[in-house]
């Protein structure tokens, strides 16, 4: 009995001792933004405008739009593009990828264009162009703006650091990846800009919550950016359309979005995107 107690008692102390090597926390609140992140415009505003066109991000702006959220790749002759997908087809219907073109190549948006997220809807709009990261730091100085890192590039991940710095807006860049290596990699480049949660340390999130851990690890990133599956594809997630479907989404909400650990997030500084409904603001 005494070395079966012993051997849980271990078993409790590496596991503290793995969950906080696996976070390399900087202190908790070290990285509180100077803004809230209520209402975040993802892909600029996808749905109201042509994705991430700088025609979108004026509009969610002008909407009052907390957080740009825009996804960055390269194109072939080294410049940050703001795009989703490498693959231009759905977007452009054409059949390139970004990573081989030019960015003077690129061809327009389709106009209309699909809503990935909501089948059957689609957005409008005069501007048609792909948009440098570049010219979006220059024309929204002040904005907050998430750049997903698409691709595990790092030429692309210091160009985006060196965009930063040229333009001193590392306290309101959000470093963005659903892939933790390259947000590894995103973090050497420039320490001081904060970032949020990878999808495998969100994952390792709910399991400290679950386990009762959370409270010993602190945590270093400074938003929790959560797409709400029934909202963010209503096709599948990750299975067809249907009760299924409907089904898998709300245990996932339910599973992830649990109020005490909202509020053990935001007690130590970490913003969380999408926040619970609120009558005066309306997500993009």
């Amino acid at each position: 009995m005494a070395a079966a107690a012993l051997g849980v008692a271990l078993g409790v102390t590496l596991g503290l001792a793995a969950a906080a090597r696996c976070f390399r926390p900087r202190p908790q609140g070290a990285w509180r933004l100077p803004f809230r992140a209520r209402v975040v415009a993802h892909r600029g505003g996808a749905g109201e405008r042509i994705e991430n066109t700088m025609e979108a991000f004026e509009n969610a702006v002008i909407d009052g739009s907390d957080l740009l959220e825009l996804d960055c790749r390269r194109s072939r002759d080294g410049v940050a593009v703001v795009s989703h997908d490498r693959d231009l087809l759905r977007q452009t219907g054409h059949a390139l990828s970004l990573s081989d073109t030019d960015f003077r190549d690129l061809p327009p948006y389709k106009s209309p264009l699909e809503v990935t997220f909501s089948p059957g809807c689609f957005a409008h709009g005069a501007d048609r162009r792909f948009a440098r990261l570049e010219d979006v730091f220059r024309r929204f100085p002040r904005q907050p703006i998430s750049v997903e890192i698409k691709d595990d590039d790092d030429e692309l991940i210091a160009e985006v650091a060196a965009l930063v710095r040229r333009y001193d807006r590392a306290s309101i860049t959000l470093w963005a990846s659903f892939r933790e290596p390259i947000l590894r990699k995103c973090r050497a480049a420039h320490p001081a800009m904060p970032y949020s949660f990878s999808l495998r340390r969100g994952l390792l999130l709910l399991l400290l919550y679950y386990t009762g851990l959370l409270p010993f690890v602190p945590l270093g990133e400074s938003v929790l950016l959560f797409l709400l599956p029934s909202i963010i594809n209503r096709t599948y997630f990750p299975v067809p359309k249907g009760w299924a479907g409907h089904l898998l989404s709300k245990v996932v909400e339910t599973v992830a979005l649990r109020p005490p650990l909202l509020r053990h997030l935001r007690a130590h500084g970490i913003q969380v995107s999408p926040a619970p409904p609120d009558p005066q603001v309306t997500p993009k």
